[in-house]
């Protein structure tokens, strides 16, 4: 689902990301409730990026990635947690790209999201390479999201994937999740 956000841009660089898990639901702009296997997940556009809550039999995660006045956690190249049963695995980067590079990217990206069941971006008014887009899948058990933040004035795109799942128990043979795919990403 494509959706021109109703809002002024106001993630400023990608250096004022910063990444949480567990915080309440923030006020969204846009959401798409999808339903994967056994798992309920909100994605949700923020005027200031992303959130995403999961629910499931065994427990909730919300993961929350904007810019969060008085956050002191900064976007992390990857974080890998436990909690219970379940394990948690999110990575991110910053892809500098030169204007023209952008544009494409820009357009793959959104292409690719527009049309997708499990798939939501939210353009920005004023440019149409500013967005965020998330695209979710639940594969082998598990559930995985991406997301990209563009950062047209800079010439910068982070790209965020996140894995949620049960914990593979000892002795088990842990298997490679699967990818969400987008050229280049």
């Amino acid at each position: 689902m494509l959706t021109t956000l109703n809002t002024a841009y106001s993630d400023t660089s990608a250096a004022d990301l910063a990444w949480a898990l567990g915080r309440e639901p923030l006020p969204a702009l846009a959401m798409l409730d999808l339903e994967l296997a056994n798992a309920k997940l909100q994605l949700r556009l923020l005027g200031a990026s992303h959130q995403v809550l999961l629910e499931e039999e065994r427990g909730n995660c919300s993961e929350t990635v904007a810019c969060m006045p008085g956050s002191s956690t900064p976007l992390p190249l990857g974080v890998a947690k436990r909690a219970g049963d379940w394990e948690y695995e999110f990575a991110a980067r910053v892809e500098v790209l030169s204007p023209g590079q952008f544009a494409g990217r820009a357009q793959e990206l959104l292409a690719l999201v527009a049309d997708h069941p499990q798939g939501l971006a939210g353009v920005f008014p004023g440019s149409p390479h500013a967005f965020t887009a998330m695209l979710a899948q639940h594969h082998e058990g598990q559930v995985h999201w991406r997301t990209w933040h563009a950062y047209p004035q800079d010439g910068q795109l982070v790209a965020t994937r996140t894995r949620v799942g049960v914990r593979a128990t000892k002795g088990a043979a842990r298997r490679r999740p699967g990818r969400l795919s987008a050229s280049g990403v």
